[in-house]
């Protein structure tokens, strides 16, 4: 199915200037078609280098997928390991996310005037038993409720129609949600949802001069606090669930990333490693949720 609906000959457009020329003295690369093929197992099963490596000989299936006529065809945890770095050094992480929104909204699936903002803590390793006897020193720990967190946030920006993610940043844990809202905006929203965390957005100075309407949820101490013999009440009440089922499509490629592709501890040091995989395991993600209406699509062109 990842087959029909990944937008291959695009994304190898993206990637082709700068991956390594056939015919050029050295040892000779591998396809480039079937290196992308990879990347994407890796994604979508959470297999580190060495692992996808020994993935590819034991998988008939994922060889298949990957286009490798056989066992002698497989490339070695190394050449995984430099493509994934080729995508980082080259900056074509965010540009993949990029290119599968451009294809779907020539399916249909464009991005429309509202935006719902969040953010997810993604986990990192916080023993100091490795090389350098040192967490990572680019990931932080912050407080969510009673519990404390070490890692990164993915703040992302989702199209409030189809829930298509836009937008991906990065940042360490102790960063506050609200002030990398502005980052996480495409600029041409009317309406943006926020839960609660984000009281006070329209306030920023970042964000003053936007012409959007704010719907940020109301904390529910101040829910609470309406006497119930107040007939606001029950009103207010039905406006926040209002509000919250529309946010609730936040929830669905966070759902993806961490449970369908496992994605729940960064894989990698620093930052920028692991915000270029977001990147990639955002834009898998909305090829995910798009999936029933590209392969319906597929098959009327194939008809």
């Amino acid at each position: 199915e990842m087959d029909q609906v990944v937008p291959w000959t695009a994304l190898l457009a993206l990637i082709e200037p700068h991956y390594p020329k056939l015919g050029l003295p050295g040892r000779q690369p591998y396809p480039l078609a079937t290196m992308l093929r990879i990347h994407f197992l890796q994604q979508w099963y959470a297999l580190s280098d060495p692992a996808m490596e020994e993935a590819l000989y034991d998988t008939a299936v994922m060889r298949r997928f990957a286009q490798l006529g056989g066992l002698d065809t497989v490339p070695d945890e190394t050449t995984i390991l430099n493509f994934r770095r080729l995508l980082e050094q080259r900056g074509l992480a965010a540009k993949m996310l990029a290119k599968v929104n451009a294809h779907l909204s020539r399916k249909g699936l464009s991005l429309r005037s509202g935006t719902i903002v969040d953010a997810t803590i993604i986990a990192a390793p916080s023993s100091t038993k490795n090389k350098d006897g040192q967490r990572d020193p680019a990931m932080h720990q912050t407080k969510k409720g009673n519990q404390w967190h070490f890692g990164m946030k993915a703040h992302i920006g989702v199209d409030a129609e189809s829930g298509l993610v836009h937008t991906v940043v990065g940042t360490a844990a102790n960063v506050a949600d609200v002030t990398q809202t502005a980052e996480v905006l495409h600029g041409e929203e009317k309406t943006v949802y926020l839960d609660a965390g984000y009281t006070g957005v329209e306030k920023r100075e970042e964000l003053k001069d936007r012409d959007i309407d704010w719907q940020v949820a109301t904390k529910r101490s101040k829910l609470k606090a309406i006497p119930k013999e107040s007939k606001l009440g029950p009103l207010l009440r039905r406006l926040e669930s209002v509000k919250a089922s529309i946010r609730a499509k936040v929830e669905h490629p966070f759902h993806i990333v961490k449970n369908l592709f496992s994605h729940r501890k960064v894989r990698y040091r620093g930052l920028k490693k692991n915000t270029a995989q977001l990147h990639i395991l955002f834009a898998l993600a909305n090829l995910v949720i798009a999936k029933r209406q590209l392969l319906a699509l597929h098959s009327q062109g194939a008809s």
